[in-house]
């Protein structure tokens, strides 16, 4: 893997989980419902575009292959995960005075997993499309 690609790999992975941490805490201290849900769907669309982004660096810039560009998408999403479910378990140890449950060491494997696989799939399919709406534009120039 070049390295580019694992820098913005990482990049990505720490932004995802920046971006839930902090619009987490944000929702946390809403004032109101409507700010709640707002600063919920202000990390989606956050995120979604930083996905979005993702996929066409990979494309245009790395001139990667589709599941490649996947493979890569849905690993940053996966490390974004694994820093939140991270951060759940730091804070369930500090706010209780026993073990961590077996559910919360779980979601060190389960959220990461989840959301790679499922981020693989729509990675996937975008990045398909994208290659083939810019394949058929290239060729579009080429007979002009």
């Amino acid at each position: 893997m070049k390295t580019t690609a694992t820098r913005a790999m990482l990049l990505l992975g720490a932004f995802y989980c920046v971006v839930g941490l902090v619009s987490g805490s944000l929702a946390g201290r809403a004032a109101s419902h409507q700010a709640l849900v707002a600063w919920r769907w202000a990390a989606w669309i956050i995120s979604a575009m930083a996905f979005g982004a993702h996929i066409v660096y990979e494309q245009l810039r790395l001139r990667t292959s589709p599941r490649i560009t996947a493979l890569h998408v849905s690993c940053a999403a996966g490390l974004g995960a694994f820093g939140l479910a991270a951060a759940a378990n730091i804070h369930g140890l500090r706010v209780s005075s026993g073990r961590p449950s077996l559910l919360m060491v779980s979601s060190l494997v389960i959220w990461p997993v989840m959301t790679a696989v499922a981020a693989f799939v729509v990675a996937l399919v975008a990045a398909a499309l994208f290659a083939r709406v810019l394949g058929s534009s290239r060729l579009q120039h080429r007979e002009m």
